[in-house]
């Protein structure tokens, strides 16, 4: 008995390492956890194609929504450890520590980063018949009229609704805030005049800024960005810790080897620096981070990224639980 319990202990210890050079042996699964459609999930499906091609297996998709991205990054944690299931999420996954008290997970101890994917800049935007015509009109405008300015965005611990949190931290001054279920009725109630303000992914609210059936005050990046070279950045308009991105990054459970975290990391890596891959980015008003695209990078995006969120949400008061 104690030389087949040991001859399975054996077993077991010369499986994983030959497991893990076979990696992948079949087709793998990509769990985003917000809907289809959506920023994330475009990304998602163009970084897997790509990924896919690089590794010799298939990539497949698999939206699990829910839980502001929690119950799709809980199905990834629990998954076998053997990298043929991954993650893809974004700066959400950082508030959500704070956000939700009761969260089952630790993202920094239970996920693996494998690299940042990419960079995504928020705009400011308006009503077409909001009164102010640059971002110094609005700062006074705000200033002046505090809660009867309304801003809308998608929902507790949405991108939209942290970067409404830190331009009022930014002005000093609180809003009234209105959430709808994603960005796309935030856009509608804008166009229709209903609501002041809201902050947008550029992915989401790009075709409306270039037709200009919405206001563009700033985008929140360093850098004027490509698909909107007209809108200036929140440092030009007077704002200089309005700077947000959101990230998007690749994870694997905790346990996964080595060796497999470092084939994903390279193959991410040249999956970014394909010219096909940045262009449809940039479609979307997304920047490929390759050089990012290491472990080391994103837990220390992750980390950052708690840490400085922490105090603005629990200042607001508002959890998901």
């Amino acid at each position: 008995m104690v030389k087949l319990a040991l001859g399975i202990v054996l077993a077991a210890a010369i499986a994983t390492p030959a497991a893990a050079q076979n990696y992948p042996s079949r087709p793998i699964t990509m769990i985003v956890p917000f809907a289809a459609g959506g920023p994330t999930d475009t990304v998602a499906r163009v970084t897997a194609e790509t990924m896919g091609r690089i590794l010799g297996q298939n990539i497949i998709v698999e939206n699990v929504a829910g839980a502001g991205g929690t119950t799709g990054s809980h199905r990834a944690v629990r998954s076998d450890p053997d990298g043929h299931t991954i993650l893809l999420n974004h700066l959400g996954l950082a508030t959500a520590v704070t956000l939700y008290r009761k969260l089952p997970f630790d993202p920094t101890a239970d996920l693996r980063p494998v690299g940042v994917v990419s960079d995504a800049s928020m705009a400011i935007i308006a009503r077409p018949g909001y009164q102010p015509e640059s971002l110094a009109d609005l700062i006074k405008d705000v200033k002046a009229r505090g809660q009867d300015v309304t801003f809308a965005h998608s929902g507790l611990g949405a991108s939209s609704q942290l970067c409404g949190l830190l331009f009022m931290a930014a002005v000093d001054k609180k809003l009234t805030q209105v959430p709808f279920r994603g960005g796309g009725p935030v856009l509608q109630a804008l166009l229709a005049n209903q609501v002041d303000l809201g902050c947008e992914q550029a992915t989401t609210a790009a075709p409306q800024l270039q037709s200009k059936s919405i206001k563009g005050y700033a985008v929140t990046s360093t850098q004027r960005i490509p698909a909107l070279p007209g809108v200036p950045t929140v440092v030009e308009g007077g704002l200089p810790n309005m700077e947000i991105s959101v990230w998007h990054g690749l994870f694997v459970p905790e346990k996964t080897p080595d060796s497999v975290v470092q084939t994903l990391s390279a193959a991410l890596v040249k999956a970014l620096q394909d010219p096909t891959l940045a262009r449809r980015f940039i479609d979307i008003s997304t920047v490929p981070t390759p050089e990012k695209a290491t472990p080391h990078s994103l837990a220390q995006t992750l980390k950052g990224d708690i840490g400085r969120w922490r105090p603005l949400i629990e200042a607001a008061g508002q959890f998901a639980d």
